[in-house]
């Protein structure tokens, strides 16, 4: 990120969360037309949505960061990765791309560029989800950085596509991606009168996976369990 100025890493940012969104929303669209099958649409959300995450992260990464999430980007300011002023434009480059996303999906399908979102996405269970949903990605980002940074592409794609299926939330993990998403009255979407709950929920399962990751995380001060490779000598 150090070889980056500013205005390419709130580009980059806004470009990634943009692709994101448009891929969710377009897959959803896409989905509901091909199908009345509800387990099969999310399964055609699902994939593409794991797929895309794993490219963007691996191509937009070594710019900004490839946060594309509010929530993330928070961390990382607490963890003082991240200046707080930049932190601040990193958010509005990703719900600013995250809206043009919603926007390119709907002109790639016809539809009007934007639709208010009526689909109901509310309760206990659902913020519940959602803080699990923005608790394990935050999990998964700190773990892979700092025992396989490579892989962290992969890692969050995958820990999408799963989430997708074992939260009852559908796992948005992502601030700027629900304000997308409430502008879209499709698969994808959620009613704008539901984001508080959802955005609440994932930055603080952000915020209590940051914690335990640091700790967890941390220089142990004993020694761990022998590796294989050691045992066998």
């Amino acid at each position: 990120m150090d070889n980056f100025d500013l205005s390419r890493r709130l580009a980059a940012e806004a470009l990634g969360t943009g692709i994101l969104v448009a891929t969710v929303v377009g897959s959803g669209i896409m989905a509901e037309t091909l199908t009345k099958d509800v387990a099969l649409a999310l399964l055609c959300n699902t994939l593409p949505t794991g797929a895309i995450l794993v490219v963007l992260i691996t191509v937009l990464g070594p710019i900004s960061g490839a946060h594309f999430n509010p929530a993330v980007t928070l961390v990382f300011t607490g963890k003082r990765e991240l200046p707080v002023q930049e932190a601040l434009l990193y958010v509005v480059a990703q719900i600013a791309g995250g809206i043009a996303g919603t926007m390119a999906a709907h002109l790639m399908f016809g539809l009007p560029i934007l639709d208010i979102s009526m689909k109901v996405r509310t309760g206990g269970a659902q913020w519940f989800a959602e803080a699990v949903a923005a608790f394990g990605l935050v999990a998964t980002i700190l773990g892979g950085i700092r025992f396989l940074r490579n892989a962290v592409p992969w890692l969050v794609g995958l820990y999408i596509t799963a989430a997708y299926w074992f939260t009852a939330s559908t796992s948005f993990a992502n601030p700027a991606v629900a304000i997308a998403r409430s502008l879209t009255n499709t698969f994808a979407g959620i009613r704008p009168i539901d984001l508080p709950g959802f955005i609440v929920a994932e930055l603080l399962g952000a915020i209590l996976a940051s914690l335990l990751m640091n700790w967890l995380l941390g220089r142990p001060a004993v020694r761990g369990p022998v590796p294989i490779a050691e045992t066998s000598r």
